[in-house]
């Protein structure tokens, strides 16, 4: 073989190796978020904060000290919470009376739902 021949054969198979191995890359693909989407997930995100800010109120936190869960544990179990599940707490939440009226079965109800929900 001459060297010509051997520099076309290694050019032949640089080329060939090179387009086979393009197959073995994936693909990236970008897409919109939608507006809807976004404010969703500021919204859920919103929601997720005002609950939390609840846990630590001083009230709330010495009915969960008195219930034996601590609010750390309560604000892990608000992360661990669903989207939906949150939602639904902060629904009820936001049912009930304003201006600090909140009675003690009311805000018992409020700590066995989050126990319910977590659990």
């Amino acid at each position: 073989m001459t060297l010509l021949q051997r520099c076309c054969q290694w050019t032949l198979r640089l080329l060939i190796g090179g387009v086979l191995s393009l197959g073995l890359y994936a693909t990236a693909s970008a897409g919109l978020v939608g507006t809807q989407e976004a404010i969703d997930a500021e919204h859920m995100a919103q929601t997720r904060a005002e609950v939390k800010a609840l846990l630590q109120r001083p009230e709330l936190a010495k009915e969960l000290k008195a219930l034996g869960a601590s609010p750390a544990q309560a604000q892990a179990r608000v992360d661990a919470m669903t989207d939906d599940e949150v939602l639904a707490l902060a629904g009820k939440i936001g049912d009930l009376p304003a201006g600090g009226s909140i009675s003690n079965n009311e805000l018992i109800l409020i700590l066995v739902i989050i126990l319910i929900l977590v659990l």
